[in-house]
């Protein structure tokens, strides 16, 4: 069973990852709460799976020019930054502090995306009603 979990815990997250979401959105809680990872493991995991992913999915993107490079490069190195004081901050959290907090996060993520799709639904009311 805990194999099936895993399989499907990669499969779902490549695919998200694939539409640009980030698969740990659904990574680290499959392994945390299903399979019962620590915080810390799952998130050192998404990361390390996260390498195949973003470059399966940079190839395909960057093959149908959806990527601007000079773009790419600003933000990988600000990210990279971003990411090494995150990790150094993560590995002196408690990792039950952690999942809190990454749950936290997944909250404000959920509370963001409704609001842009409700703020891109009443624009396209709008447009509807101009056309008219």
């Amino acid at each position: 069973m805990q194999k099936l979990f895993l399989f499907l815990a990669g499969v779902s997250g490549g695919v998200v990852a694939g539409m640009g979401m980030g698969g740990g959105t659904l990574l680290i809680p499959i392994l945390t709460l299903f399979l019962g990872v620590e915080q810390h493991l799952a998130q050192g995991v998404n990361l390390i799976s996260f390498i195949p992913m973003a470059i399966i999915t940079l190839i395909i993107h960057a093959k149908n020019k959806l990527v601007k490079f000079k773009q790419v490069w600003y933000l990988a190195i600000i990210s990279g930054l971003g990411a090494g004081i995150g990790a150094f901050f993560s590995s002196k959290i408690d990792s039950k502090i952690l999942a809190k907090i990454f749950g936290g996060f997944l909250c404000l993520l959920a509370f963001f995306q409704l609001f842009m799709l409700i703020k891109n639904i009443k624009n396209k009311q709008k447009t509807q009603n101009k056309k008219k």
